[in-house]
């Protein structure tokens, strides 16, 4: 079956569809979007996307195209013309719109880009172990707004490209003062060396993670008590755990970094009972039917 997408009120076979050479988009990177994930039928956190999508939206004066409630049904129509009923990703993405090339933003009555698709994944990880995966540290060359979803990735594509180059799944990013601000495209915490759970407390270095945000209301139930503080490169390599949350990485334990064992190598426990925290709150927890 071909896959779907919507764009600007048509939905059309992926191959066929298009947006103008002149969108701003393509031009200058001048858009934001968002990524939901799917699980049996059902959105993981939907409303806490959609509230980012509309907190990047407004930081960089764009204007939505269509309303909160009828971009929840274009979503969920992608989904069903996909025919995704397991798992898959939904892929939000909102430029300026086309306009004559020119920096400055386009006059009033431009129409804003809205594309919407959607793919299978594969199903929810069952087993955090095998789910443990490695990062690498790299220099933080994004720009000041890390807090803007925006399409402007090109540092990112990059320090994942090196991650993939040096058999790695992450860069975690380092900023000029020798702090972590986050990875190329995941939140990062640690368990430092005196037990202590961490991460990076919210401000324009870092993205502010829809699965972060989740765990971060689990944390209650499970007497974990977190400290939001900046942490630095030696502390990364110093600490008890390691683990990044997204969308797509859910909670997913890091057990080497820079080729380095984290701690004996092993999932551990924090991490562990985070990870079933959170499959708990994507299978049984959540309010968003598809």
């Amino acid at each position: 079956m071909s896959r779907i997408a919507y764009v600007n009120g048509r939905y059309l076979p992926l191959t066929a569809a298009q947006v103008r050479v002149e969108d701003r988009g393509f031009q200058f990177g001048d858009g934001v979007y968002e990524v939901v994930h799917l699980h049996r039928g059902r959105f993981t956190d939907e409303d806490k996307h959609l509230d980012r999508l509309d907190r990047s939206l407004g930081e960089l004066r764009i204007t939505r195209p269509v309303s909160r409630a009828a971009l929840a049904g274009i979503i969920r129509e992608v989904v069903e013309r996909n025919r995704l009923h397991a798992n898959g990703l939904v892929y939000i993405q909102i430029t300026r719109g086309a306009a004559r090339r020119e920096h400055v933003f386009p006059a009033a009555r431009t129409r804003p880009t809205l594309v919407v698709t959607a793919r299978a994944i594969p199903a929810f990880p069952r087993d955090v172990d095998a789910w443990a995966t490695a990062i690498i540290t790299g220099p933080d060359q994004r720009w000041d707004r890390c807090d803007i979803k925006s399409v402007n990735l090109l540092p990112n594509v990059l320090a994942k490209q090196a991650a993939r180059e040096a058999g790695a799944f992450e860069m975690a990013l380092v900023d000029a003062d020798g702090m972590i601000t986050e990875c190329a495209s995941s939140n990062l915490w640690i368990v430092d060396a005196e037990g202590r759970l961490r991460t990076r407390p919210l401000g324009h270095e870092i993205l502010p993670g829809c699965t972060r945000a989740a765990l971060a209301e689990l944390l209650a139930d499970e007497r974990v008590t977190l400290s939001e503080t900046a942490f630095s490169l030696e502390e990364l390599r110093r600490a008890r755990e390691v683990f990044i949350t997204s969308a797509t990485s859910f909670v997913r334990p890091v057990i080497a970094v820079d080729g380095d064992p984290v701690e004996d190598g092993k999932v551990g426990p924090v991490t562990r009972r985070l990870f079933a925290a959170f499959t708990r709150h994507v299978q049984g927890a959540l309010s968003n039917a598809a």
